[in-house]
């Protein structure tokens, strides 16, 4: 082999059965077929009484599975997870300051969101991108506003400890990839939000929002000064709309995503339900992390332990000749890394988000099975040597 030319570096030898790691969409269920969805109410009315039953269903499912408290309010909304946020946002706050605890790109709308309606807002960003704000600075007396699990930066907020147990204010929980596969303190929080597309591995546009009894009586007390488009109301006459809250949509919702969602939520309930689905979220993280703690090219994202999500995991690449290059070589050497792993058909959707750091993000939701994880983890490591390869042969 001559000096000029690039070595081959042998092909790992088992592939993932499944080479979906997307962190939303994310992939359905294992073993998931369209003949699951064989007892959808096509064709007939939300308002019918078949359409409301399956609604009804999917909330007092939601509500076993997830473990929500007998006392909190669940409604299935429109506009996925931002949706769910911005009819909290929108319908509730303004009576207190507010703090907003943002460290990604999702968590950074909520900024914007209370920049536009000019409310007293003290904004808390965490900076480099995956690192959290310093969540000891939630007023006891302020409305709070946070992401539980990074779905962009790879970073959770480790525990709900820094939230006042007498606080005055409510919280609001954007869980979207938190919900099913991390613990939630619901005492901890009065609005807790998520989509089906998510953990699940439901299928998109539907959000979930939850409300404790605390954030019910803010709605009956408070009416914010801007006024609420049709899709955010969630009162009327001065009191919580309870047909909401028992399968009566405020839009029309698909029927079939709502057989897609049962379905998935039966497949929770067959495994052995919310502790199930959070070990194999754990599990499957894990795999990940232990692989990148040997390795010395790869890490994290974000850099404190304790904050690793289990369900989005982003890693970034630390190989110094790698980092000594600008910002445009980085991100094209981790284009490149994610396109060679999408070609070889081992992982689709697994770069990390367009506004992160160049990288990878492979989703280890409860849906992901953990045999997959194992045989991507080869590939990568392949992948790199490749991109690395013809780097140095073209520089």
């Amino acid at each position: 082999m001559s000096s000029s030319a690039k070595p081959a570096f042998a092909r790992p030898n088992a592939r993932p059965a499944d080479p979906r790691f997307s962190s939303g969409p994310t992939k359905k269920r294992p073993g998931w077929t369209l003949d699951g969805l064989s007892g959808a109410a096509l064709g007939r009315s939300h308002r019918s009484k078949a359409g409301k039953a399956k609604l009804k269903e999917a909330i007092d499912r939601t509500r076993a599975l997830l473990e929500v408290p007998a006392d909190y309010r669940i409604a299935i909304v429109p506009a996925s997870d931002t949706g769910a946020v911005e009819m909290a946002m929108w319908s509730m706050l303004g009576v207190r300051p507010v703090d907003v605890f943002a460290w990604e790109s999702f968590g950074e709308e909520w900024v914007t969101d209370a920049r536009a309606l000019k409310i007293d807002a003290a904004l808390h960003v965490g900076r480099p991108y995956g690192a959290l704000p310093d969540l000891s600075k939630a007023r006891k007396d302020a409305d709070i506003i946070f992401t539980q699990n990074g779905t962009t930066s790879g970073a959770k907020i480790p525990n709900f400890d820094w939230i006042a147990a007498d606080r005055e204010g409510i919280t609001i929980n954007d869980a979207t990839s938190a919900a099913f596969a991390q613990p939630i303190a619901w005492d901890k929080c009065d609005v807790v939000t998520y989509s089906w597309q998510k953990v699940m591995g439901g299928e998109a546009a539907h959000g979930m929002l939850i409300l404790s009894p605390r954030a019910v009586a803010r709605l009956e007390s408070f009416t914010p000064d801007w006024p609420l488009p049709k899709i955010f109301r969630m009162t009327k006459k001065g009191k919580l709309d309870a047909e909401l809250f028992e399968g009566a949509t405020i839009n029309t919702p698909s029927l079939l995503a709502t057989e897609d969602y049962l379905d998935t939520l039966a497949w929770g309930e067959s495994i052995g339900g919310l502790k199930a689905l959070h070990a194999r979220a754990d599990a499957n993280s894990k795999t990940l992390y232990d692989w990148a703690a040997r390795t010395d090219w790869i890490a994290p994202l974000a850099e404190d332990a304790r904050t690793w999500s289990n369900t989005g995991v982003c890693l970034k690449v630390v190989d110094p000749r790698v980092t000594a290059l600008d910002e445009e070589g980085q991100t094209a050497f981790a284009k490149k890394l994610s396109d060679l792993l999408e070609k070889e058909g081992v992982a689709v959707d697994a770069a990390s988000y367009r506004s992160a750091p160049p990288g990878l993000r492979i989703w280890c939701g409860a849906t992901i099975e953990k045999a997959d994880i194992e045989a991507l983890i080869p590939w990568i490591e392949w992948a790199f040597k490749t991109c690395f390869s013809d780097l140095t042969s073209s520089g």
